[in-house]
């Protein structure tokens, strides 16, 4: 089946420190754009994949919030950090492999390497968002800091050094953050119709 110009018209790649609300953000604006016209891209979804084939273990529990991807999570960031090394775009080209809508809104870049990967391929398209929110409101969704992981490369990567296209404070109640989301929405349904 076409669907389509395989080249994306816009691509939002979304950034933020573990529950911030990367997937709640990203997931709200698919749910407004529809499938048809956006699609959600998780780097961590390939990467989870390959690392459970490597290691032998339940795909399905990492994908999860759960206990079980806790577990392996320091292990699957060290394996992932040593794939990235021998090839920067490894798990972009197979997050991005399957896309063919106009709009890609990737929600979890972590290094500035994801970033430079899709600045280079689609420099026209690619666009930066934060998601932030206090450390009391992360807290309040579940996070505890843990060494090895929040104050690893992949959370604290794109701490600094990246002039951001957009900041979403996701500390606000759903009102603040529906308004802050409309100019995003505008540009992804201008870019989806102009496909």
């Amino acid at each position: 089946m076409d669907h389509g110009s395989p080249d994306p018209r816009l691509i939002l790649i979304f950034s933020g420190k573990r529950k911030s609300g990367k997937d709640y953000v990203t997931d709200l604006m698919q749910r407004r754009l529809g499938p048809a016209q956006c699609c959600v891209l998780r780097l961590s979804g390939p990467l989870k994949q390959q690392y459970a084939q490597e290691h032998g273990l339940d795909l399905n529990e990492l994908l999860s919030p759960g206990p079980y991807k806790e577990q392996y999570r320091a292990s699957m960031i060290n394996w992932g950090e040593i794939r990235r090394r021998s090839d920067p775009g490894f798990f972009c080209r197979l997050a991005t492999r399957e896309a063919w809508q106009p709009v890609w809104m990737v929600s979890d870049a972590r290094r500035l390497s994801d970033l430079q990967w899709f600045w280079s391929k689609f420099p026209q398209q690619t666009q930066s968002v934060r998601v932030q929110c206090s450390d009391r409101t992360r807290q309040q969704r579940g996070w505890s800091f843990t060494a090895g992981v929040d104050d690893s490369e992949s959370e604290c990567g794109l701490d600094r050094g990246v002039e951001f296209d957009w900041i979403i404070n996701n500390d606000t109640d759903g009102a603040s953050l529906e308004e802050q989301l409309q100019p995003l929405l505008k540009l992804a349904v201008e870019a989806a119709d102009s496909h």
